[in-house]
């Protein structure tokens, strides 16, 4: 049974890669394309896991993150973000936020499906 899957991503060439690496994994998506429209969509799709754009227009992935993180109903929600800047200090602010995992562009199909995978199996797990 597939996972509800929410793109966070302005970057139309990555938004239909994921879309389609996603739903062939059996996975119902959802695309957000900038920050408002992703905080919305977190509210009504209830996702199990967002892969989440650092650079979003209107509301960027930090933000999103810290506000996920602070909502009871969401803090849950698994967030695994994505972005073109790899530098560490990119990569601890995202971990700061929130983020359960983190991925630099350009990614392996391999890698994103495996920590995508990763993410979802720990989704329910009893403690």
């Amino acid at each position: 049974m597939g996972k509800r899957i929410l793109v966070a991503e302005d970057e139309p060439n990555i938004v239909i890669s994921l879309d389609f690496l996603l739903k062939k994994a059996g996975h119902d998506v959802s695309i957000a394309r900038d920050g408002e429209e992703a905080l919305r969509l977190i509210r009504e799709v209830r996702p199990d896991l967002i892969v989440l754009d650092v650079m979003l227009p209107l509301v960027n992935g930090f933000e999103i993150c810290h506000r996920i993180r602070e909502d009871p109903a969401l803090r849950e929600t698994k967030v695994l973000m994505l972005t073109a800047r790899g530098r560490q200090t990119e990569i601890a602010r995202g971990l700061e936020a929130g983020a359960n995992a983190y991925m630099t562009k350009p990614f392996a199909t391999k890698e994103l499906l495996s920590a995508v995978a990763e993410l979802l199996r720990t989704d329910h797990a009893s403690p």
